[in-house]
């Protein structure tokens, strides 16, 4: 939020502190959405992928003050959106902008997933996680699989997530699988976003991998990589998708 008002993407007349009323700390399997990031990455109790994304996710300082339910629910990185150009999720007095910029302009870390309406890549590393382990959210309102909080923006709807006004994440429930793991490639060795960040976890015979920064939304990898749809100068992201898939399958793979 503080870069976003620094920014002048969002503007407020006022900040409302809601650590009073959101859940935190970690009990088992239940994550206070206000645990922090330096919270998570260090409890015996959380997942390794999760843990791992954790650690991944940012500076010290910011895991020390950034909550899981914060996390989640960032915007978007892309430099068009930043800048305020009129891009279709940039909304202005007159409205939405009717076109996206990086599909023509400079790409090199937008998505290559679900990217025709728009080339954003979310850039939460531990949303990926979340979704791999198969996580659900309970809100003030219902309760609903990490999946189903996101949504990939249209040109009917351009929200990037499915919270009502005045909808508030209180607590996340992480299922414990038999073995996971996070990893990411980045362009320092710490505190980046991800250009392509992939979380595995092995759970009842079953293995669910996610991935981070290569769709507007966490992408739950259902089908094969030879289904992106890379633009013309980020094609290279499905070269790293495929190596970190494959070395994140083999470590949560039995024996």
């Amino acid at each position: 939020m503080v870069p976003l008002l620094r920014a002048g993407l969002l503007q407020a007349d006022a900040l409302v502190d809601i650590r009073g009323v959101v859940p935190c700390g970690i009990d088992g399997t239940r994550i206070g959405a206000g645990a922090t990031l330096a919270e998570l990455e260090c409890d015996p109790q959380v997942p390794e992928a999760l843990r791992e994304a954790c650690r991944l996710a940012a500076s010290p300082q910011l895991r020390n003050m950034g909550s899981v339910g914060g996390n989640l629910l960032q915007a978007t990185r892309c430099w068009y959106w930043r800048l305020q150009w009129p891009c279709r999720l940039h909304r202005t007095s007159e409205g939405y902008g009717n076109e996206c910029f990086a599909r023509d302009g400079e790409h090199r870390e937008h998505a290559i997933f679900a990217n025709d309406f728009c080339a954003s890549a979310h850039p939460s590393d531990v949303a990926a996680a979340l979704l791999a382990l198969g996580a659900t959210l309970r809100t003030n309102r219902r309760e609903l699989p990490l999946a189903d909080l996101y949504r990939v923006p249209t040109e009917d709807d351009r929200r990037s997530t499915t919270l009502a006004p005045g909808e508030l994440i209180l607590e996340l429930d992480v299922p414990a699988p038999e073995r996971s793991v996070y990893l990411k490639a980045m362009e320092r060795k710490r505190w980046a976003f991800p250009i392509v960040g992939v979380a595995a976890a092995r759970a009842a015979g079953t293995t669910r991998v996610a991935l981070a920064g290569v769709a507007p939304v966490p992408w739950l990898l259902e089908g094969s990589l030879d289904d992106a749809t890379p633009l013309p100068r980020n094609a290279y992201k499905v070269d790293v998708a495929r190596a970190l898939v494959k070395r994140a399958l083999a470590a949560v793979a039995p024996g």
